[in-house]
């Protein structure tokens, strides 16, 4: 029997989401920041509800697809032929393996920073979450995913560009704060457990 070909790691929707997030394709990216910005301001600085602001959005493209239907019996052409339109199994597995991708990659971090006693690893993630949760406190959760879609759309195109100079300031930064782990593990860590020990000794000998 033949080996079986494994499955390829890309898909239609992964190299659409990584065009747009790295602006290839420039006029859906430029769409993504636009509308979520628009959102963000009518929610958080007009205070309109929701509800309010979906409701226009699908009045809008309604009435837009009404006038472009319209506009083109008119002018004498066919509308575009809309009664075949679904979406096919590929798409539907593609979508699922890509969450469940998702899922599993999330599982192994979680098993990585708590099972594989690399407490370098698991107090970095602990100052993170820390440091998350005291940002958080300061904004509310449209804002948080605001700044998050921002930061998306922002963060790889930096990173393609400068990629090499923020590898270069992570490794030094990653060895600084081993060297800095390094010394409180010894000065810190270590002399409060021999002092524990001692201390449990003593009480043995008593």
């Amino acid at each position: 029997m033949s080996a079986a070909t494994p499955p390829s790691s890309s898909s239609p929707a992964l190299d659409t989401f990584r065009d747009i997030i790295l602006w290839r394709r420039k006029k859906v990216s430029a769409t993504v920041v636009l509308v979520s910005t628009a959102t963000w301001i009518l929610l958080q600085v007009y205070q309109f509800n929701f509800i309010t602001v979906a409701s226009w959005f699908i009045i809008f493209i309604l009435a837009s697809l009404f006038l472009w239907g319209n506009v083109l019996r008119l002018l004498g052409k066919e509308p575009p032929n809309v009664s075949d339109f679904d979406i096919s199994e590929q798409t539907t597995m593609e979508i699922t393996n890509t969450y469940r991708i998702f899922l599993e990659d999330v599982l192994r971090w979680m098993f990585h920073v708590t099972v594989d006693e690399n407490w370098f690893v698991f107090a970095r993630t602990l100052v993170g979450l820390l440091l998350l949760s005291y940002i958080g406190a300061f904004f509310d959760f449209l804002t948080l995913v605001y700044i998050g879609i921002t930061m998306v759309m922002i963060v790889p195109v930096i990173y393609m560009k400068y990629g090499d100079q923020i590898q270069r300031s992570g490794e030094k930064v990653k060895g600084e704060m081993g060297r800095f782990y390094e010394i409180f593990d010894e000065k810190v860590v270590r002399q409060r457990m021999s002092k524990f020990v001692k201390q449990e000794k003593e009480k043995k000998n008593v």
